[in-house]
């Protein structure tokens, strides 16, 4: 059989011209993104258009001609959205359902329409877990009360990250405290008891108005006894506390930490002066010796009172009143350093020399402050710097760089060996009593 030679270059030219479906794929790997964001152009809307406006109407959900995994994540979310205490059916779930099988032909015009209906339907979603709930916390600061965020506020904080698969999945816009007691609640429900369910619902607000990412906040859980703080939506340490005991409870405040106090006093409390400081003083024990002193007034400039003109037995009846402060030393209560935010309540941060106390499984011990585990640690965080000084001078006042947001809340719904479980309600913020069957009225702590 004779082989027939064909040129190279013949070879060459015939390669060179694509057959139509070829070409066809060719031509719309080159056009699909340019495609689509001239459809976003002309389908935007409102405040949407804004969005896209800013980006250039590039896509958020759609890459490489289609609809990316996140997509399905939010339609879960979506679908389980009465756990969040919404409706799902407000999101109309089945056209959306509807929208994404049509986007999946790679149609331009049918990928711009899932595009947006998604974009609309996250940031519906996210203002509404973020709305206002009824929660008994006092909000110190304005800034800090939630409100509904703006729709392109929303759109821009998910563009932010590197994955916005990761960022829906993980549900990054609200707090990870609002994300364990959403997982929670979904248990309670599941367990189809109604007083297991109110109670994780009450949980889950006091979760809903703790910051999402990108923020510099601390959270104190006074049911628990645990502190977090948190960088650029991180979580950058932990650590146990020692919080207010059930006479004394440490309330559910949002604040702003502003300085920090090195060297502290300690103002002992006039309730304390009569049951602590009376006693001991009449049992013998000088105030020297303890490390006390007796003052004049509350005012700033104070004057000193002479120890043995104090009538004692009155002051241990209850029928006088007297300042006493500890000065700063190694016995010193406040410890090393105490952080303040400014409240009716008296309440701080602070170092203590009882370090035992923070072993133990229940830490509800204070007056209502909060004692830290490691106050060295947090107040490097907070302060870029070292609490620790050379020099003796008391209460030396250093300001933080920028106040910090801290929000004192309260936990009591926690993962369980058979699901959901509830610590002791020691505070009775609950409105119900510890729960039965099926966690046979168990209450536990960490």
């Amino acid at each position: 059989m004779r082989r027939v030679r064909i040129p190279l270059i013949f070879v060459l030219a015939m390669l060179a011209i694509p057959s139509p479906a070829v070409a066809q794929l060719a031509s719309a790997a080159v056009t699909a993104p340019q495609a689509v964001t001239a459809e976003i152009r002309e389908q935007a809307r409102g405040k949407l258009k804004s969005f896209y406006a800013a980006r250039a109407f590039a896509p958020l959900w759609t890459q490489a001609g289609r609809i990316g995994p996140e997509a399905d994540a939010l339609l879960a979310w979506l679908a389980t959205s009465d756990i969040d205490g919404l409706k799902p059916k407000s999101f109309k779930l089945d056209k959306l359902h509807e929208t994404l099988a049509a986007a999946r032909s790679g149609d331009p015009r049918d990928l711009a329409r899932a595009e947006l209906k998604l974009s609309d339907a996250f940031a519906r979603y996210a203002r509404d877990m973020r709305r206002p709930p009824k929660l008994d916390m006092t909000f110190l600061d304005p800034r800090l009360k939630p409100k509904k965020p703006d729709i392109q506020a929303v759109l821009r904080a998910a563009a932010l990250p590197p994955s916005l698969a990761h960022y829906i999945t993980s549900m990054a816009w609200m707090s990870p405290h609002y994300v364990q007691q959403r997982g929670l609640a979904a248990r309670a429900r599941a367990s189809g008891d109604p007083e297991i369910i109110a109670r994780s619902r009450i949980n889950l607000d006091r979760a809903r108005v703790l910051p999402g990412p990108f923020t510099h906040h601390i959270v104190v859980d006074a049911a628990s006894g645990h502190l977090w703080f948190y960088q650029a939506g991180k979580q950058a340490g932990t650590m146990r506390v020692v919080v207010g005991r059930p006479e004394t409870p440490t309330p559910m405040l949002a604040g702003m930490l502003q300085y920090a106090i090195l060297n502290p006093y300690w103002n002992i409390p006039v309730g304390l002066v009569q049951t602590l400081v009376a006693p001991r003083i009449l049992a013998g024990k000088s105030m020297r010796s303890l490390g006390y002193e007796a003052l004049s007034d509350w005012s700033a400039d104070p004057r000193p009172v002479d120890p043995a003109t104090i009538n004692w037995p009155s002051i241990a009846a209850g029928e006088q009143e007297l300042r006493v402060r500890q000065r700063p030393g190694p016995s010193n209560s406040m410890g090393r350093v105490k952080f303040m935010f400014p409240n009716d309540d008296g309440i701080y941060l602070h170092d203590s020399p009882d370090r035992a106390l923070f072993a133990a499984s229940d830490r509800h011990f204070s007056n209502g402050c909060i004692r830290l585990e490691d106050a060295a640690t947090l107040g490097k965080w907070l302060l870029g710097r070292s609490i620790r000084t050379a020099a003796r001078t008391p209460e030396q006042a250093v300001p933080l760089t920028a106040p910090v947001p801290i929000y004192l809340t309260y936990f009591t719904a926690q993962d369980g060996p058979a699901g959901i479980q509830f610590r002791a309600d020691i505070y009775n913020r609950d409105g119900k009593p510890t729960l039965p069957s099926p966690f046979k009225g168990e209450a536990t702590r960490p």
